[in-house]
């Protein structure tokens, strides 16, 4: 009984401390370091369990580490602990189904075999989980953990963040099959037996500590490269304008000055080519509202600056959109006369927040959806045209889904925008966690990458993913302040790997993982006694 008991509560436990370990990863506390052995406790629970009970331990493991990252939903109204239950539930099946087939390889060809297959495993499932329809959400991968060691990510320019993951899951590998072969034989003969007799580990952990030595050189060689060309001054916009105050039309005079001081202290200290405000930063729709669009069309005159405005507007130039005479979440670019040159309206929607997925057959009603803004999706990934510039704008969380945002630069954008209001939020972890995808996309596509929050982190990253300047006070808080920041960039032509070929590395890991499966179930189970736990 006491064994019984023990063989539960023990992978327990190392699976709480895994997640524990990953949530610490990622912001607020943001200690990335930790997730290079945060997976080593999981992985060890796991081993020797049932397919039944690595799934489990798995699961839990997974719950509570999504359960915990994403507690700042709480911040957006009508979000209970309803919602968070039935989210967190759902993204842990990710964790568990790791564990069930790490496990069913590990069982029928090795541990050696199970431990060279989970990266390509985990991939895969972080794909998955970013591309599955309504359902997906490519937030806190594994490879998000780094974004602050700029080393790390510069294969992201080959791979996409998920190379990044990939090397994060294969060094927690590697590492848990060292204390296997000391937990096994002693510390003396682990290290002498993968080169003596034990090939596979051999085969194994030489290309891991290759693989991590490679990255790391090149990310050293690659961030001293200087990048060069012809500068662009372009001036970012915070007006932290409160949620309650943002769609309230006594508000409208007092969101305009803000926005019209602030360009203009922009302007008579910089004098940039392009001003940018966040996420539906005007206060109403500027092409069915002659007065606002008259305000807006003198303060540019008077700046002559290019101005990039976030808004929620009918489609113009859209025939076939314009039809449905539906607003859409939308970006305006206008020229120095004032004059409106081209809309970019938000292709990728956020569900149950600008749409209901598939409301004609599912009553959302019964789990108290809150009342949301619906809006028409939009279908072309515009390119603006500057003077001596090209560049795209992103709305949102569309800066998470690396393949959407690789299609604009692939489509001939320079640099990229990003207008976003994660006031939503409250004063937590989001922005910090949406800051750090945002500098993926940089490194991927190598362009500048300049984000504009309505209550921040509104920044400048450079296509290295350094955060060269931002929006912040005296005190150095850069959310939930006002501000303007203003710095030169280089719009760039560079097509990387991952821009022209996408996620390669992905159906690469996917052909592994189904030939491995294949020969996994023509294999007896190996006789190892096994913990049959739940």
């Amino acid at each position: 009984m006491r064994l019984k008991f023990l063989a539960i509560i023990y992978p327990l436990l190392l699976s709480i401390l895994s997640a524990i370990l990953l949530f610490l990863c990622f912001p607020s506390v943001d200690q990335g370091w930790l997730v290079w052995f945060g997976l080593v406790p999981l992985l060890l629970a796991i081993n020797r369990k049932s397919s039944k009970g690595a799934f489990f331990f798995a699961y839990i493991s997974g719950v509570l580490f999504f359960g915990s990252t994403f507690s700042w939903m709480f911040a957006v109204e009508g979000y209970q602990w309803l919602h968070h239950a039935i989210l967190h539930l759902y993204l842990g099946i990710y964790f568990g189904i790791f564990g069930l087939l790490f496990r069913f390889v590990a069982k029928r060809s090795g541990i050696e075999t199970g431990l060279f297959l989970a990266p390509f495993i985990w991939i895969f499932l972080e794909y998955f989980r970013s591309n599955l329809g309504f359902l997906s959400y490519p937030s806190t991968l594994l490879g998000h953990s780094q974004h602050q060691y700029y080393w790390v990510i510069q294969i992201a320019a080959f791979t996409g963040v998920y190379g990044i993951s990939f090397l994060i899951v294969m060094v927690n590998s590697a590492l848990t099959l060292c204390l296997l072969s000391i937990h096994q034989m002693g510390i003396k003969n682990a290290i002498s037996m993968p080169l003596a007799k034990n090939r596979k580990g051999a085969w194994f952990l030489g290309p891991t500590i290759m693989l991590l030595a490679i990255s790391l050189v090149y990310g050293a060689v690659r961030t001293n490269v200087p990048i060069s060309g012809q500068e662009v001054k372009v001036s970012i916009v915070q007006g932290n304008i409160e949620q309650g105050k943002k769609w309230d039309p006594e508000f409208a005079d007092y969101i305009m000055q803000t926005y019209a001081g602030l360009s203009q202290a922009a302007w008579q200290a910089d004098k940039p080519v392009l001003i940018v405000w966040p996420e539906a930063a005007t206060p109403g729709m500027v092409l069915r509202r002659p007065g606002l669009h008259k305000k807006i069309s003198s303060l540019i005159k008077s700046m002559e600056a290019y101005f990039l405005l976030g808004s929620s507007e009918f489609p113009k130039f859209d025939k076939e959109l314009k039809k449905q005479k539906k607003s859409a979440n939308t970006v305006l670019f206008f020229s120095p006369n004032g004059k409106l040159i081209e809309q970019y309206l938000k292709i990728r929607l956020l569900p149950f927040g600008e749409y209901l997925p598939h409301e004609d057959l599912i009553p959302w009603s019964i789990i108290k959806i809150p009342t949301l803004h619906s809006h028409i999706p939009g279908r072309d990934f515009i390119v603006f045209n500057g003077p001596d510039f090209d560049f795209s704008s992103t709305i949102c969380w569309e800066t998470i889904y690396p393949d959407l945002v690789r299609q604009f630069v692939k489509n001939g954008a320079q640099f990229l925008v990003n207008h976003t209001n994660e006031a939503w939020f409250g004063d937590g972890a989001a922005a910090y966690q949406f800051l750090g995808i945002n500098i993926f996309r940089a490194v991927e596509n190598r362009v500048f990458v300049i984000r504009s929050g309505n209550s921040g982190v509104s920044c400048f990253i450079d296509p290295y993913g350094r955060i060269i300047k931002r929006v912040q006070d005296e005190t150095g808080r850069d959310i939930f302040i006002k501000g303007v920041a203003t710095q030169s960039i280089v719009p760039l032509s560079e097509k990387t790997i991952y821009t022209r070929y996408g996620d390669w590395l992905v159906g690469l890991s996917l052909c592994v993982v189904v030939v491995f499966l294949l020969q996994s179930m023509f294999r007896p189970v190996r006789k190892i006694p096994e913990e049959q736990s739940s």
